[in-house]
């Protein structure tokens, strides 16, 4: 039994560790196809938000979280619920404004930049943009009302 769970494990290692490399292999082509880094910045950000609108209705049929009540509930549940469920890590959120409507999330290990080092010339890139473009997708999706239909 315990070799049908170490399967299990390699499997997410190597599903893990095909994702970062696609995901260098995007990054390295964006940047021969774009003139500087802000524009990779920019198709990062935009490929991620893309990703976001589309992804929150798995993250909601599969994790059966309930509506959150407030932004810091709204935190939470994206730093512990869905960052685990995507990318098997748990971000620490900081850095809340006095407002309660803004916060940062920390990833003390990116699994995007593993295997990753990037050249003196790309020193304005932002490589994990699209994980900024996939949080900002998928909260406006959740912010928009649903359509029902007429019965």
């Amino acid at each position: 039994m315990s070799r049908q769970a170490n399967r299990g494990t390699e499997s997410k290692k190597m599903s893990s560790e095909l994702f970062t490399l696609t995901y260098g292999a995007l990054v390295t082509q964006l940047c021969k196809d774009y003139e500087n880094d802000e524009d990779v910045n920019k198709q990062l950000d935009k490929m991620g938000y893309n990703i976001g609108v589309r992804l929150i209705e798995d993250f909601l049929a599969r994790s059966n979280v309930g509506r959150c009540h407030d932004f810091l509930e709204t935190a939470d549940v994206i730093a512990k619920v869905a960052f685990k469920m995507y990318l098997g890590i748990t971000p620490s959120i900081t850095n809340w404004s006095p407002a309660g409507d803004e916060f940062s999330l920390i990833l003390e290990n990116n699994p995007l930049v593993d295997f990753v080092e990037l050249p003196d010339n790309h020193s304005s890139l932002i490589y994990s943009n699209l994980l900024c473009g996939v949080l900002r997708g998928a909260l406006e999706m959740i912010r928009k009302p649903r359509c029902t239909a007429d019965t």
